[in-house]
């Protein structure tokens, strides 16, 4: 069984190198999983970077996820496609206890139990998702991990992923309910430093709430089952059940009305905060010759 990671990367030269490093130097790396690393519209030495760990890598002109994913989509060798934010770090051994559990009988689609890291954030941030991480939308759902597999029976279900910002959130549609599952092993989300990056990720998060409707709207039976937000669920199921996070909610309500003012106002860019800002890292030695990587322009 051939494992496909398929990775969009926009300027992440400083944290892609963990990403691949807990990947390739797991002790359960082997030439049946493959690493595509879709630098698209970077700046910086993402591509560079990628290469030197030895992981094929595709140069991508435009700078959207969207291309990433179809450039990277149509190389892909693996049964199974692992589908992996370049800033969640993941090891070969979490890749096959996903693989393995979207060949479960039922299964198609596969993702670990997030765990929201906030220690260097501020006390605003750790507020914030002392609310969200117990929202109940999350529950049986693809998104929020960074990290999905599908099988390659769910992939068949669609040709290309649309032109559409929250490509997790389309994914968690494809696959029905039963077909999900989340394995017990936890992959490690940082969240933002800052409430201002707190507020931009919001935003961004709004905003491709709000475009995967429009999509819906305009795709009737394409998916399977999308996920319903309810505007309440921070009061009747966290609040009112923990009375003790009131003040913590506070702060969630303020972060969510000033994110989306923030993404209403005529200066908003949906790509405000992506990327990583530049600086030097360490780049290993490269392992595989120089001309193996792809320049793709759509």
């Amino acid at each position: 069984m051939r494992i496909s990671v398929v990775m969009p990367a926009f300027n992440e030269e400083i944290g892609i190198s963990t990403t691949l490093r807990a990947l390739t130097e797991s002790p359960d790396f082997g030439p049946d999983i493959e690493i595509l690393v879709a630098a698209n519209g970077c700046t910086d030495r993402t591509a560079e970077v990628a290469r030197a760990f030895g992981v094929r890598v595709l140069e991508i002109a435009t700078p959207s996820k969207t291309a990433a994913l179809n450039a990277a989509d149509d190389v892909a060798t693996g049964e199974v496609r692992v589908y992996a934010d370049a800033d969640v770090t993941a090891d070969a051994a979490l890749l096959r206890r996903l693989a393995d559990a979207v060949n479960r009988p039922g299964i198609e689609a596969a993702v670990p139990r997030p765990a929201v890291d906030a220690s260097a954030s501020s006390w605003p941030v750790r507020a914030f998702y002392a609310v969200n991480t117990r929202l109940p939308i999350f529950r049986g759902r693809l998104f929020g991990r960074g990290v999905i597999a599908v099988s390659a029976r769910a992939r068949a279900r669609f040709d290309r992923f649309p032109e559409i910002t929250a490509d997790d959130m389309f994914l968690d549609a494809v696959v029905a309910p039963a077909e999900k599952t989340e394995i017990d092993v936890p992959v490690r989300v940082i969240a933002p430093r800052t409430t201002s990056d707190l507020i931009r990720r919001v935003a961004r998060a709004r905003d491709g709430n709000s475009e995967f409707e429009c999509y819906l709207r305009a795709h009737p039976g394409v998916v399977a089952a999308p996920a319903e937000a309810d505007a309440t669920s921070w009061l009747r199921d966290v609040v009112v059940r923990r009375p003790w996070l009131l003040p913590a909610a506070v702060v969630y309500v303020a972060v969510v009305l000033l994110a989306e003012r923030k993404r209403r106002s005529p200066s908003w860019d949906v790509r405000s905060g992506w990327g990583r800002p530049a600086e030097t890292v360490r780049v290993p030695a490269p392992r595989s010759p120089a001309d193996d990587t792809d320049k793709v322009v759509p």
